[in-house]
């Protein structure tokens, strides 16, 4: 099998090491990633440090047109680039021809919005020492951008890091997931097909334990990270001084309030709650639902559950595929087994086939068990009878993350009051919390994280504020 080449400073290179990629379904050897040595690694950060002034003072049109041609190639790759997401993550074809999708439009919005690049002029002479005086507002990029990107969306959050990067002008070092480096690796090869600067991206597949050396450099001021609480926070407590940006985990919460459409709210909970095998930070993962409607919608939503097709990722009908790893599911499966130990009622799934774990739905679980206190990142749902939104909204907020929640009500005075009162980075009203537009600012609160994607928002993270101001102007 060939050994894919690594990206440094835009050129493809090899190692001395090898990284072998396998699918999580049947453990087939996907693909070979070559590993950079340390000296390699190196030279990608120095040439983008080098580069960072020239990146900076490309113009608008060059970044714009960069970005408009990922786009368009992987919308021309679209077939291929979702079979290799579908072979390395073990995510069915269906939901990774969908990131496939989104990552042609992440990589299309970043182009927009570089075209809308533009500073803020504000007259001075509101006061009279600042007559004569007016003020342009620019935003500025920190410098070279470490990216360090999961194994759950192993294209679209490597394009949430490189395309607002280059968008402002900044250079950008991707480490991507052990376990899932094939994908940012093509995407590697299209950005070189661009004709961006040396220097100006780099993809680079280390190991874990050799990412503390990437995310200490100075000479990579912004680190982006997407991934756990644990890590994420420690890499801001390790690098005090760098401006970091984290998405973390989250337990998202879904609250079906009475007057919800009860088949609409059991079909899509039971879909997102196990989309991506529940691999997601925003996948349902705490169902509350107001006590009135609550049997009728355990009902509907736990055959609509056990209708869900779970098997071969390859087959078009497959929804619910494997975990990453076969560790990951021991790990889904011990929490379940832990919760329904302490008192709570299996409803569904349950069972463990390598590293397959079934949908499965719990209720009646103490609400210290870790399934509701904790991330599962798996396909596993609790249920919860609540008394009203009032309750509903108290327990949404009993939790250490805020990423994002939903709210199945058609009242809209209970969806304002819920826009208003949870203690979230986003609220969907009428749908799951798992409902993301690559547009819209995503990220969250509390252990959540800190800063948003979104292109336009991770644009002003990556950037500064620089202030000019222009004297003896006739205004």
């Amino acid at each position: 099998m060939d050994v894919r080449p690594f990206w440094l400073a835009g050129r493809p290179a090899t190692g001395e090491a090898e990284l072998t990629v396998t699918n999580p379904y049947d453990d087939r050897v996907v693909g070979v990633a070559s590993v950079p040595t340390p000296e390699q690694v190196e030279q990608a950060v120095a040439a983008a440090d080098a580069i960072r002034r020239t990146a900076a003072a490309l113009p608008v049109h060059t970044r714009a047109e960069a970005l408009a041609h990922v786009s368009r190639r992987l919308a021309e790759r679209a077939g291929e680039v979702a079979e290799l997401i579908r072979a390395e993550n073990g995510k069915p074809i269906l939901w990774a021809r969908g990131e496939v999708a989104r990552a042609v439009s992440t990589f299309r919005f970043a182009a927009e919005e570089t075209r809308r690049i533009g500073g803020e002029m504000l007259r001075l002479d509101t006061d009279p020492g600042g007559e004569g005086r007016m003020a342009y507002v620019s935003r500025q990029p920190y410098g070279p951008v470490l990216g360090v990107t999961p194994f759950n969306f192993p294209l679209n959050l490597v394009a949430h890091k490189v395309a607002p990067a280059i968008a402002v002008g900044a250079p950008v070092i991707v480490k991507p997931a052990p376990a899932t480096p094939l994908s940012a690796l093509l995407l590697g090869e299209i950005l070189a097909e661009t004709g961006l600067p040396e220097g100006m991206f780099s993809v680079l597949p280390v190991p874990n334990d050799r990412a503390a050396a990437l995310v200490e450099d100075p000479r990579l001021p912004v680190v982006s990270f997407t991934g756990s609480a644990p890590v994420g926070f420690a890499i801001a407590e390790r690098v005090p001084r760098k401006h970091v940006t984290l998405e973390l985990g989250g337990n998202a919460a879904a609250v079906v309030l009475a007057d919800a459409d009860l088949d609409w709210a059991a079909a899509r909970i039971a879909l997102f709650s196990n989309y991506q095998a529940g691999q997601s930070c925003i996948a349902v993962q705490r169902v509350l639902v107001e006590d009135a409607v609550y049997d009728d919608f355990v009902s509907r939503l736990v055959p609509a559950v056990e209708a869900l097709v779970t098997g071969d990722p390859s087959d078009e009908k497959t929804q619910v595929g494997p975990m990453v790893s076969v560790e990951a599911a021991q790990r889904v499966e011990a929490w379940v087994n832990e919760a329904v130990a302490a008192g709570g009622k299996l409803l569904a799934g349950g069972g463990r086939e390598g590293a397959t774990f079934a949908p499965t739905v719990l209720a009646d679980v103490p609400d210290d068990a870790k399934v509701c206190r904790e991330e599962v990142f798996g396909p596993v749902l609790t249920l919860r009878r609540v008394a009203s939104a009032d309750e509903a909204f108290a327990v949404v907020n009993d939790s250490a993350y805020g990423l994002q929640a939903g709210v199945f009500t058609r009242d809209v005075a209970t969806a304002f009051r819920a826009a208003k009162e949870l203690e979230v980075g986003g609220v969907v009203i009428g749908d799951v919390p798992s409902y993301r537009a690559d547009q819209m600012p995503y990220g969250g609160i509390k252990d959540s994280g800190v800063g948003r994607e979104g292109l336009r928002s991770a644009m002003e993270d990556y950037t500064y504020p620089r202030t000019t101001v222009f004297t003896g102007l006739t205004l």
